[in-house]
């Protein structure tokens, strides 16, 4: 009978094998546009929350200083990935949003992910591809990733 301690190891090493296949697609593009780390974290943290940000709300999110997200947020209107302006209700507030060329560099990066998750999907021989499916559909409806008492808390995406 198998551990939860053996289960992690398992669970631990199949999402770094898939992690790997999708960063290494992925990554071409932020690449090719020579981004930081925090500058591509800024990026898909925008991607994520689908909406404007102040410049604050960015930093708390990926606990960077404010002074840290702005630099990022510079260099990202540089690059012309977002786009900067004043707050309607607050003109000493900048309110951040993907332009439509960073809309699709986090898109591309994001069906690059999905891309390599339906290529191991389709590698996998019929046989354990049902017994995962059957094995994830029974967890996906039980209670361990709800949120609440039992589950884990939920998380912001952009860290």
């Amino acid at each position: 009978m198998a551990t939860s301690g053996d289960l992690y190891d398992l669970l631990e090493t199949l999402f770094v094998r898939l992690l790997n296949l999708a960063e290494s697609d992925g990554m071409d593009a932020l690449i090719e546009l020579d981004l930081s780390f925090s500058q591509a974290r800024t990026l898909f943290c925008l991607a994520h929350n689908c909406d404007e940000m102040p410049i604050h709300a960015i930093a708390d999110r990926l606990t960077l200083s404010d002074a840290a997200a702005g630099r990022n947020v510079d260099q990202l209107v540089k690059l012309d990935l977002v786009e900067r302006r004043e707050s309607p209700d607050d003109r000493r507030v900048k309110l951040i949003s993907l332009s439509p060329a960073g809309q699709k560099i986090a898109a591309q990066h994001f069906e690059s992910k999905t891309a390599s998750i339906r290529a191991f999907t389709e590698k996998l021989p019929a046989d354990q591809r049902e017994q995962l499916c059957e094995a994830l559909a029974a967890i996906l409806a039980g209670e361990a990733l709800r949120p609440g008492p039992q589950g884990p808390d939920n998380q912001e995406t952009c860290k």
